[in-house]
């Protein structure tokens, strides 16, 4: 999983690397999503902040420091938006279906955060899964994916 995101915010759709003011764009792009769906249910958690860092971290190579500043961009960034087009515009020129599958996938690891799936994060999801274009078994795909990475997570063993 961790592997796969890094291949999102890293690569471009043919491939080719990004430039790194294209990277951070993306990324804060990626996290502003991830910050709207940590608001929809006027409860932002703090495991849901703390997974949106950590899968920075993980996908990007980067340190905390670096992390908390992408956080704190997208966090500017989406107190300010207008639309989620704002945020997915800039992905979908940038990156290919399977990226934005990932991306998705990231966004449930999210919401289940908090280890429960609040009905407004749900249509949020839905909304920004037709915003990237992607089709119902797209999304469908992302939710259980992250459904049995969070229940992983939580096993003992």
């Amino acid at each position: 999983m961790i592997a796969r995101l890094k291949q999102l915010l890293l690569a471009t759709p043919s491939g080719g690397a990004e430039t790194p003011s294209n990277r951070h764009r993306m990324a804060v792009a990626a996290t502003a999503l991830m910050v709207q769906l940590a608001r929809i249910d006027q409860n932002q958690d703090a495991r849901e902040l703390s997974t949106i860092v950590d899968c920075a971290i993980k996908a990007l190579k980067i340190t905390r420091e670096e992390a908390e500043e992408i956080l704190q961009d997208a966090l500017a960034h989406a107190d300010s938006a207008t639309s989620l087009y704002e945020f997915t515009g800039i992905l979908n020129d940038h990156l290919d279906q399977g990226h934005k599958l990932l991306l998705l996938e990231s966004i449930w690891r999210v919401a289940y955060a908090d280890g429960r799936i609040d009905q407004y994060e749900e249509q949020l999801i839905r909304r920004i899964a037709d915003l990237l274009y992607l089709h119902h078994s797209e999304y469908t795909l992302a939710r259980h994916r992250a459904e049995q990475a969070h229940q992983a997570e939580r096993s003992p063993g």
